[in-house]
């Protein structure tokens, strides 16, 4: 029966062309400040926000003017300790602030890629997510991205690409309702003082 069955699909389907995959798609080789460029405009385009820091010195100058304005802080433990804030340190769910660290990042599309090992919480439950990223982690395409990861990736990758926001409620666009309402992407020219 099962034999005869599937004669029948082979006879049906013989004559019909076979499907013809498409090339995959290509981008040029970016420079570093191109990528950058790229990064930014698409980032920014999604409603997030890009600095750019020129050291691991200079970021720490630059976050602690930062933070100034945030009452406590979840920081990840992924996030060199000279980046931790001057700030008390509060669970995801009571920060107004989450401080991570990008395994990568993606020109693209404006994305930031944050591992599962670092905790979604941080992540996700701060009404402002900061993100450092340094910038020999970015990369022009995800395939790159993934290609570069592919010896120690994590068991998930939270794909970032702008604030949480949606519109399913009366057509109505309201940020932050399923993570943070403001993403904040730092990137880190070198991660050398």
């Amino acid at each position: 029966m099962k034999e005869r069955i599937l004669s029948c699909v082979r006879r049906a389907l013989e004559h019909r062309p076979s499907p013809v995959l498409p090339d995959p798609l290509t981008l040029p080789s970016l420079s570093r400040e191109e990528a950058v460029a790229l990064f930014t405009e698409r980032l920014s385009g999604n409603g997030g926000e890009v600095v750019r820091l020129p050291d691991l010195k200079g970021s720490r100058e630059w976050l602690e003017g930062f933070a100034q304005s945030f009452s406590g802080a979840a920081v990840s433990r992924m996030v060199p300790p000279v980046l931790y804030p001057a700030l008390p340190a509060l669970p995801p769910e009571e920060a107004p602030l989450g401080i991570s660290w990008a395994i990568g990042a993606v020109a693209e599309t404006g994305t930031v890629l944050l591992s599962s090992r670092e905790g979604r919480r941080t992540q996700l439950l701060p009404p402002t997510h900061l993100v450092f990223v340094p910038e020999e982690t970015l990369y022009a395409t995800l395939l790159e991205a993934l290609q570069a990861l592919k010896g120690d990736l994590p068991s998930a990758i939270g794909l970032h690409s702008g604030p949480s926001k949606s519109a399913d409620i009366g057509q109505v666009m309201v940020r932050g309702v399923h993570g943070p309402g403001r993403l904040v992407a730092a990137l880190i020219a070198e991660l050398s003082d």
